[in-house]
């Protein structure tokens, strides 16, 4: 008789999160599927749970995926986790949940932490309606494509980004995006855990004396209605990135950011912007 796979959701940082119902799910399964195995000992050895675990993860999922299932059909349980939060979220256990519904193998939830949900309720943003980006692309031509597709996005958007390319990607934000509010949510439940809200400009501002460190979320405000119907001329965009630029900014930065709020091209902004200086 075929056995199960658990979907196991374990703390994003603070054990004390981790439920009971999942420590005995994974006390009682025959074995353990693990993102990591090193950070899953850590949490087995904390909860002193003895158990065989199998490794699976992005670079090797095709061939374990299969291993595991062929187990469980054998009548073994499997307990799914991921080194953090629920798994089959922007992780590799979404194609091993898929492959047992393939297999008419039962596929239990076990409920935990999820960064994303979390982040959203401590933001203070509007979380009546909101979508989860995930992670950006690291090819340059995906990156531009996804911010594309949501520049008009008026739901609140939640991504997922790591600390070596967080600055990046909030400098590919504004300049697609536009110069919106943005809450970053950092180390979540962990010692450090700091809950920022802020601009693109501002946080970029901020990263500049202190590089990024930890696991970060970030929670982006939406297009509003009025942003939508309000159209801006030249002269006003020329003036906006004049205000921009008596504040500190560069004449390449100002014309930048104004010709994201405004749809004009940044040469056009910055021609005008440097005849006005000449008069």
């Amino acid at each position: 008789m075929p056995g199960c796979l658990y979907v196991v959701g374990t703390p994003i940082g603070n054990l004390g999160d981790m439920s009971p119902r999942a420590i005995d799910i994974l006390r009682t399964c025959d074995f353990i599927a693990a993102e990591d195995t090193r950070v899953t000992l850590k949490l087995l050895n904390h909860f002193d749970i003895k158990k065989y675990m199998i490794s699976y993860y992005e670079h090797n999922k095709a061939q374990k995926g299969e291993i595991i299932c062929q187990r469980i059909l054998s009548g073994e349980s499997c307990a799914l986790v991921t080194d953090a939060g629920m798994p089959a979220i922007s992780d590799p256990g979404q194609e091993l949940v898929n492959r047992c519904h393939e297999l008419n193998i039962k596929v239990i939830a076990v409920p935990g932490p999820t960064a994303f949900a979390t982040a959203v309720a401590v933001s203070g943003l509007c979380t009546s309606r909101f979508t989860f980006e995930g992670f950006l692309s690291t090819a340059k031509k995906s990156r531009r494509e996804h911010l594309d597709d949501i520049k008009h996005e008026k739901r609140t958007m939640v991504f997922y980004e790591a600390p070596h390319k967080l600055c990046s990607t909030l400098e590919d934000m504004l300049e697609t995006l536009g110069n919106r509010n943005i809450v970053i949510v950092r180390e979540l439940t962990k010692i450090h855990e700091e809950i920022i809200r802020t601009t693109f400009n501002g946080a970029l501002e901020m990263y500049k004396e202190t590089s990024p460190k930890g696991e970060f979320v970030l929670i982006i405000e939406g297009v509003k209605d009025t942003d939508e119907q309000t159209e801006m001329t030249i002269d006003q965009a020329v003036l906006y990135a004049r205000q921009l630029m008596d504040n500190g900014q560069s004449a390449s930065n100002a014309a930048k950011e104004a010709a994201n709020i405004s749809g004009y091209k940044k040469s056009e902004i910055y021609k005008l912007l440097i005849n006005m200086g000449d008069k």
